[in-house]
C-alpha cells in the first residue's frame, strides 16, 4: 500500500504473508500470463514448479501451442472455459498489466498476482476494486516453498 491519502492508489491493499499462505493453500487453478516453452525463461519454471506442487496450471500465450506439455490458450476466458480461476500469475511488463487485470476481473479470478520485478499501481487498483486479491513483484514458486518450508 502507498502511503499518501490523496494516492489513487492508497486503498489498494496487497496480500500479506498470512494471505499469500491462505491462497496458495486453497488455490487449484493458477492461470500463467506470458507462460513460456523455453525452459531457460522464469515462467517456464514457475510454471513447472506449480505443476510439481499440485496445481492445475494453464499457460496463457497466443504466441505458443504448448507449454510442459500443456496445452496453451490464447486469452485469459479462453483459460476460464476449463473452470474457475483461482489466481491469474502475470510474467509481462508493467505495462501491460492493465489489461491483465481487467481480463482477470472479467473471468471472475480470486487473485491477481504480478509476477517479481512485475509493479504497477493501476493494474493493482483495477484488480482490487474488482474484487480480487492482489501479490505484487513476489513469485509464486518462492512464496510457495516458503510456506512450505515452514
Amino acid at each position: 500500500m502507498t502511503g499518501h491519502a490523496d494516492d489513487p492508489y492508497a486503498r489498494v491493499r496487497l496480500l500479506g504473508e498470512t494471505g499469500i499462505a491462505d491462497l496458495l493453500a486453497t488455490a487449484r487453478r493458477i492461470a500463467v500470463v506470458g507462460a513460456s516453452s523455453n525452459p531457460a525463461r522464469p515462467s517456464h519454471g514457475v510454471l513447472v514448479t506449480l505443476i510439481e506442487a499440485g496445481y492445475e496450471c494453464i499457460p496463457v500465450n497466443p504466441n505458443e501451442t504448448s507449454v510442459a506439455g500443456i496445452p496453451a490458450v490464447a486469452t485469459l476466458a479462453d483459460a476460464a472455459l476449463g473452470g474457475p480461476i483461482d489466481i491469474v500469475d502475470v510474467f509481462r511488463r508493467p505495462d501491460q498489466t492493465e489489461e491483465v487485470a481487467r481480463d482477470a476481473v472479467a473471468v471472475g479470478a480470486r487473485a491477481l498476482w504480478l509476477q517479481l520485478g512485475v509493479i504497477n499501481w493501476e493494474a493493482a487498483r483495477i484488480a482490487a476494486e474488482g474484487g480480487l486479491a492482489v501479490v505484487m513483484d513476489r513469485c509464486t514458486a518462492i512464496d510457495l516453498r516458503r510456506m512450505r518450508g515452514r
